[in-house]
């Protein structure tokens, strides 16, 4: 049984840093895509950042690059998001997701996802 758990969300305030990270288990090989999303209230559900299996490969939506990073170390089974210079638009639930391959990558029914971890940003 694949279970994704993040942890690390908070309230912090504006320009402040906060690192998520993401513990899978029940993966039955390391070559997953990993990847976070997040949505905010009202609001779909968006793609924020990914990394393939070998960690060499990133993406990231615009609204976040530069000032968030993702990571991942396969012997711990956990991919990480560090975010600075947060946001008052950044405040969302931040869900972690792992597919087989990116074109899946937060699709349902062929990828996993996490419960979610809250993080708000006050101004």
């Amino acid at each position: 049984q694949v279970q994704l758990v993040e942890s690390g969300g908070g309230l912090v305030q504006a320009g402040e840093s906060l690192r998520l990270s993401c513990a899978a288990s029940g993966l039955t090989s390391n070559k997953y895509v990993m990847g976070w999303f997040r949505q905010a209230p009202g609001k779909e559900r968006e793609f924020v950042a990914r990394i393939s299996y070998s960690g060499i490969i990133t993406y990231y939506a615009d609204s976040v690059k530069g000032r968030f990073t993702i990571s991942r170390d396969n012997a711990k089974n956990t991919a990480d998001l560090q975010m600075i210079s947060l946001k008052p638009e950044d405040t969302a639930a931040y869900y972690c997701n792992a597919a087989l391959d990116s074109q899946k990558l937060g699709v349902s029914g062929y990828s996993y996802w996490g419960q979610g971890t809250q993080v708000t940003v006050s101004s």
